[in-house]
């Protein structure tokens, strides 16, 4: 098991990354997270990362890519709702990468 350092504290993350207590996400670890990822967060990143955590809040589960790129459609507009607009914002794999700077586990079916 490994951490972060956010705002001093330490905030724990499995082996894959993922936070092992979801209260710890705030938006300052959703940045040290997405650093790790190599990527810095924009306003585009965080209505995706918002709408992922509405998601969570509403189905008690992280979305596959399927159901995230219907989701984002639907709460950010179609032009939103893609897997390329998602792959652009979260290279490699747009629902695993994304659920973990929201501090969600990890969908099911990602590998």
């Amino acid at each position: 098991m490994t951490a972060i350092a956010v705002d001093g504290r330490a905030i724990e993350l499995d082996k894959e990354g993922f936070l092992v207590n979801l209260d710890d996400w705030s938006e300052p670890v959703a940045f040290e997270l997405a650093q790790a990822e190599g990527i810095a967060l924009s306003a585009e990143h965080l209505d995706v990362i918002h709408a992922l955590r509405r998601f969570y809040a509403q189905y008690q589960l992280s979305p596959a890519m399927r159901p995230l790129v219907k989701y984002i459609g639907q709460q950010l507009g179609p032009d939103k709702g893609s897997s390329l607009y998602l792959l652009k914002l979260f290279p490699g794999s747009p629902a695993k990468i994304a659920s973990k700077i929201a501090g969600l586990p990890k969908p099911d079916n990602c590998l």
